[in-house]
């Protein structure tokens, strides 16, 4: 068995917020919303699949101590999106592939791309 690994060595958090063409506007009521309320930073519009992410996503990356604020809203928000968020901490596989919560329905990630 593995020890126990130290939740200080997170650096900060992504949220990869998912859409398609049906859904694109709740994605972009969700983040102008995000970018309102939350010390975030919005990445890029990706309207294609882009690295493990399997369908169009925008990501969201914030700090540790917006996680208490950020994540409990985005939970009640998310008009049905499926989100993904996942620590920083240095493994972007581990990170995507075992230490990831989902929001909605979880999508099939393509790992082999991290």
């Amino acid at each position: 068995m593995q020890p126990p690994l130290d939740p200080g060595r997170i650096e900060g958090f992504h949220a990869h917020v998912y859409y398609d063409p049906e859904t694109r506007p709740a994605a972009e009521r969700l983040r102008e919303a995000i970018g309102a309320g939350f010390k975030v930073q919005l990445g890029r519009w990706h309207d294609k699949p882009v690295g493990p992410h399997p369908v169009s996503m925008y990501q969201v990356a914030f700090a540790v101590p917006e996680f208490p604020r950020l994540v409990p809203w985005l939970m009640l928000n998310r008009e049905a999106l499926s989100i993904l968020v996942h620590p920083l901490t240095g493994n972007d596989y581990d990170d995507h592939a075992h230490h990831a919560l989902w929001l909605g329905p979880p999508l099939a990630l393509r790992l082999d791309q991290l």
